[in-house]
């Protein structure tokens, strides 16, 4: 199938969930405007204003009044300081799902044995810090936007490899065919602004089984526009001259250089729509009313500490004239006053009086603490993921145990990774093979690490009770504390302790020493059994 021609954009059903993927953007993101603004753009997408900006919120119902109702969509009061406050927890869930996930970076091997071609450049492309930094990244923008794309590119004059590129979800749409895990095909676009005020320019990307096509279009808004060429625009120039006549690219493999990275399934927003309903999960949706309520209790906090403020209610006649015009002043250094011959009422007495609020600060304490919990748990986290609830000396049994939740769903989240980066690498190492003739080929797989990692105090006084109860070899005491170790490693350690502690046991089938008799004499040395003297 070629590129499209024109037609709305984006093509639906995807502005559905491009719409939805921009509100998790802006939470990621975490900038009070821009957040402000994704609000206000989803009130005018459902329809809550009107085309001269009056916001109808108010007398709609559904979804607009739902948005409306968000403290982010509110309007700021006429004269009044528009001063609201966000506070990053969904950065930092993110984050946390990306250490959770990438901190240990796996390790990727080759399934057939002997194949040490594909082993060593597996080892040096995807082994390697710069992929591993890669996947810790991209985690990020996936556990955010409740997906993301790999794909796979190449310049030979650039690299000695292809790359895996990490692509966000909201810069593709794709499609898929009878529930299957990964698509049949991707489009990635991007956008980059024309000549003219509305002009829109986009660069679209098609990845298909066997070929990648690149098209130019402008277009506005609402409309892809017609079809341009790619020596038109400075970004896609380079592929000009790569394309054949359909505009594609072949890349000589069968399978789909691109891959979806869910973040969780299912998507229970669009579980009766086919095109998107093998999208992933926001680890933000369904806290974003929360999340709102969230900011909205720190901003009346942080609005308790400003009008807490000490202030001054001081008569008229207490101020200094500054001159006709200049208005007056209180000087609130001075030390005495001159007295006032004035006549006044006893219940209005002449006196400075000073007014400061209480701040709330146990209240809005108690609210935040419970809305941080409540997102943590139904964003499927342990609140000691965060360092909450983790005051005094813990034992590693007891740091694992508070951890559970966060270890579970790290467990669903590497099996959504594993079903994308599985297939990709395998179609990498057969495209890499083919373009920098390596001669490697294979299936490639993903190993996990350990969630965490083992206290080695812990470890170490295990073994001890072990060694004293005389239940532990040497062998499994060097894999407990060592549990990365391969099997050569362990020996060779296990080798160590022996000769160290001076319990290795001797070789009978070993040549004797020096060359001698076995009695660890040399040749032409006896031992005489009657005074131990040699001869």
């Amino acid at each position: 199938m070629s590129l499209p021609q024109g037609g709305p954009w984006p093509p639906p059903p995807h502005g559905v969930a491009l719409a939805q993927q921009s509100l998790w953007s802006a939470w990621l993101v975490g900038d009070p405007e821009g957040l402000a603004t994704a609000y206000y753009d989803a009130e005018v997408a459902a329809g809550g204003v009107n085309p001269f900006g009056e916001r109808l919120s108010q007398y709609a119902g559904g979804v607009v009044n739902r948005v409306a109702r968000f403290f982010w969509s509110r309007p700021s009061v006429s004269g009044q300081r528009k001063a609201r406050l966000h506070v990053p927890l969904a950065a930092d869930i993110s984050t946390a799902s990306s250490d959770l996930l990438f901190s240990e970076p796996p390790q990727f091997t080759v399934e057939e044995d002997g194949n040490e071609a594909a082993a060593q450049r597996i080892d040096e492309v995807l082994n390697a810090g710069d992929f591993h930094a890669s996947l810790l990244e991209s985690a990020e923008i996936v556990a955010g936007l409740g997906g993301g794309w790999l794909r796979l590119l190449w310049d030979t004059a650039l690299v000695d490899h292809v790359i895996v590129d990490a692509v966000p979800a909201d810069a593709a749409y794709a499609e898929w065919r009878l529930g299957v895990t990964q698509p049949t095909a991707v489009t990635f676009f991007s956008e980059y602004p024309g000549n003219g005020k509305s002009e829109v320019v986009r660069h679209l990307e098609r990845h298909e089984p066997g070929a990648i096509y690149h098209g130019l279009y402008s277009g506005d808004a609402k409309r892809l526009g017609h079809p341009m060429a790619l020596t038109d625009h400075e970004c896609t120039g380079p592929y000009a001259d790569l394309v054949n006549a359909e505009g594609a690219i072949l890349t000589g493999v069968k399978a789909i250089t691109a891959a979806y990275v869910a973040n969780m399934r299912p998507q229970r927003r669009w579980r009766k729509v086919p095109e998107l309903s093998r999208l992933g999960r926001s680890d933000y949706d369904g806290c974003e009313s929360m999340m709102d309520a969230l900011d909205e209790t720190y901003t009346s906090w942080m609005r308790d500490v400003r009008l807490a403020k000490a202030r001054l209610l001081v008569p008229e006649d207490m101020l200094q004239n500054l001159g006709k015009g200049q208005g007056a002043t209180f000087d609130v250094d001075q030390e005495i006053f001159v007295g006032l011959n004035i006549m006044q009422a006893k219940e209005t007495p002449q006196a400075i009086s000073a007014q400061q609020f209480a701040i709330r600060v146990a209240e809005h304490q108690q609210t935040a603490d419970a809305l941080v919990d409540q997102i943590l748990d139904a964003a499927g986290y342990s609140p000691s993921t965060f360092g909450r609830g983790n005051e005094g000396v813990t034992t590693a049994t007891e740091v694992v145990s508070r951890e559970r939740k966060s270890a579970r769903t790290r467990d669903k989240k590497t099996r959504y990774w594993s079903q994308a980066l599985e297939p990709l690498l395998t179609t990498w190492l057969e495209l890499d093979a083919l373009i920098f003739r390596t001669g490697a080929k294979g299936t490639v797989e993903v190993e996990w690490a350990d969630v965490s990692q083992p206290d080695p105090e812990v470890l170490a006084r295990t073994a001890e009770t072990l060694n004293r109860a005389v239940a532990v070899s040497v062998a499994t005491k060097v894999k407990m504390i060592h549990p990365d170790w391969d099997e050569a490693a362990i020996e060779e350690e296990v080798a160590l302790v022996r000769a160290e502690a001076g319990t290795a046991v001797p070789d009978i089938g070993a040549p004797p020493p020096f060359g001698g008799n076995g009695q660890g004499q040399p040749d032409n040395v006896t031992a005489e059994v009657g005074n131990g003297f040699p001869e």
